[in-house]
């Protein structure tokens, strides 16, 4: 059933390498000093760092990192976080790690997703991360992930009065959160965690199947394979669709936003805070189903990099607008680590 998470608990960890004594905010605030933030995100396929100081208005980004480790490549099938995975995930964090320390980071929270959550070696993995580069790992639980995501981005809500849904499709699984939006802060009316991502969904039809002849059968199939695990939570939808809104966060609907808009390169600029109606999103999506691999990584903003995975992620999205058709898809270049850090901060005093 879904449930509210609106008061799920958020501790924050300090990464050992970069504490520091936390001056007060209003000393900070006397002296000129901003207490200096970090949020790391483990997904299924994804690590991202971001690193920030609080402003007035805000906060300022100093340092960020990205990479794709596919942490949960082949798990769906054995259970178990492979070692090649775990040896590149490790690299990656250790550069966030020489990050952390050499921005003098005194207070961070690192978050695992579903990767860890599902692999049976998920929690030796994370003791292996903290040994071996002073990264405290969380694994958090769907709700919470939902909730951070929520946090991270509910500002690029278009206007309205209406509800809206927020998602993040991830690589091993899709949060999706209910909220109503009528004041400066977001009231969680449900939440609802799917097990597919961009990475369990291609690993679960299979990527013969996905680049065969047969590829466009294949694509409804996965669509359809994601409806149904979206049943219970379109069951606490509100009837009345009138004003609805609808905002994404995650590299699936920041990739479509940039082929939406023909762009030679990411622009992050140009894709935060986008609004592309539903239409177009659902004709690009079925336009990527039918191109082979070679097709796809031709696209600017896909590449071979992300081209055997944004297949699976059009599926995830266009089951999202099959439940809740709203008229245009916000776009968010945002999501959990934007929710970790204004939490952090709102904690010590900052209004943002």
């Amino acid at each position: 059933m879904a449930q509210n998470v609106a008061n799920a608990p958020a501790p924050a960890f300090r990464v050992p390498p970069a504490t520091v004594e936390r001056p007060h905010p209003r000393l900070e605030q006397r002296h000129g000093q901003r207490h200096t933030y970090a949020a790391l995100d483990l997904g299924t396929n994804n690590c991202r760092l971001l690193i920030a100081r609080p402003e007035s208005e805000g906060f300022t980004v100093i340092d960020a990192f990205s990479r794709i480790v596919r942490l949960g490549e082949g798990m769906s099938q054995s259970g178990l976080l492979s070692g090649e995975a775990m040896e590149r995930t490790v690299t990656a964090l250790g550069v966030c790690a020489d990050k952390l320390r050499r921005r003098n980071v005194s207070l961070s929270r690192s978050v695992a997703t579903e990767a860890c959550r599902r692999a049976a070696n998920g929690r030796s993995f994370v003791e292996r991360v903290r040994e071996e580069t002073g990264i405290a790992l969380e694994i958090i639980a769907p709700q919470e992930e939902a909730r951070l995501a929520m946090l991270g981005c509910h500002k690029l809500l278009e206007p309205g009065d209406g509800p809206a849904v927020i998602f993040d499709i991830g690589g091993g699984s899709t949060e999706l959160v209910l909220i109503d939006h009528d004041g400066a802060t977001p009231r969680i009316r449900s939440w609802w965690s799917a097990p597919w991502g961009v990475v369990s969904l291609t690993e679960s039809e299979g990527k013969e199947a996905i680049e065969g002849k047969d590829r466009v059968a294949a694509y409804k199939r996965m669509r359809e394979r994601v409806r149904r695990s979206f049943d219970r939570f379109a069951e606490t939808l509100p009837k009345d669709r009138q004003g609805i809104r609808l905002l994404g966060t995650s590299g699936t609907v920041t990739t479509l936003a940039s082929v939406h808009l023909a762009l030679p390169s990411y622009d992050r600029r140009a894709v935060d805070g986008l609004h592309v109606p539903i239409e177009a999103m659902h004709r690009i999506s079925s336009m990527i189903a039918q191109m082979d691999f070679d097709e796809r990584s031709s696209l600017p903003c896909i590449g071979p990099d992300r081209a055997d995975m944004v297949v699976a992620g059009c599926a995830i999205l266009e089951a999202i607008l099959d439940i809740w058709p709203a008229r245009n898809l916000g776009i968010a270049d945002r999501g959990i680590r934007e929710g970790i850090l204004r939490s952090l901060m709102a904690r010590d005093g900052y209004a943002l």
